[in-house]
């Protein structure tokens, strides 16, 4: 069974517009057979990074710190997929900056240079092998998400394992209207949740068909006026 760790980002949880994406990809997953860890990262007690490298020079793989990153390094370490889901801040929200900062004891720190990049691997017993993203933008452009697109793609490469895919979703806002392309942008949700776990994929029309404009731009900024 393939197991799947999804954290959410998002400040507002279970009421975000990033919550109201992830729901039918989860189920899709479900419905293939994974088993599933949904973490809100705002309910942790996550202090952030410092520097101190105590995981990497003094006892490696143990953190200095002792908060609820020690209850979600197990997850992490037994789970195959690992998701990450968040809006769109600048460029980060908080808590979710500070759990990906501590993802740091995870690492083997043998300094790797390769393609031009100084890298480096996740530590032997940890399982994650496909790194996923699920971002949600205010804005109508899909370009807003570049940037957080860039850090899941970094982490994944920094940590040697595959960028399986980014289920990208501008002006996520209208995902609360209900007409034919809200209704197709589920079904694609659902379907490529599926797909991850049955093949191991993400096909790249489903992902389109998710990232699809709701409105034109025009219909958009008439929207926000």
């Amino acid at each position: 069974m393939t197991k799947v760790l999804v954290v959410n980002g998002s400040p507002r949880m279970e009421k975000g517009n990033t919550a109201r994406v992830l729901v039918p990809f989860i189920q899709g997953m479900k419905e293939a057979g994974a088993d599933i860890d949904l973490i809100y990262a705002k309910k942790m007690n996550i202090k952030g990074c410092i520097g101190e490298f105590h995981c990497w020079r003094e006892k490696i793989g143990e953190c200095i710190f002792r908060d609820d990153m020690d209850d979600l390094y197990p997850l992490l370490k037994q789970s195959d997929i690992f998701v990450i889901a968040t809006p769109v801040y600048i460029p980060l929200p908080g808590e979710m900056q500070d759990l990906i900062n501590r993802l740091c004891p995870l690492l083997d720190p043998t300094l790797e240079f390769r393609n031009g990049r100084t890298r480096i691997r996740f530590r032997k017993d940890v399982n994650i092998s496909k790194i996923v993203l699920v971002g949600t933008s205010g804005w109508w452009e899909i370009q807003n998400l570049d940037t957080i697109l860039r850090i899941a793609e970094e982490i994944a490469l920094d940590a040697s394992v595959e960028f399986t895919g980014a289920i990208l979703r501008p002006h996520s806002s209208l995902m609360t209207q209900e007409n034919e392309k809200t209704r197709e942008v589920y079904d694609s949700l659902r379907a490529v949740g599926r797909q991850l776990i049955a093949e191991g994929k993400m096909d790249r029309n489903l992902l389109k068909t998710i990232s699809q404009p709701l409105v034109t731009r025009e219909e958009y900024f008439g929207l926000e006026d």
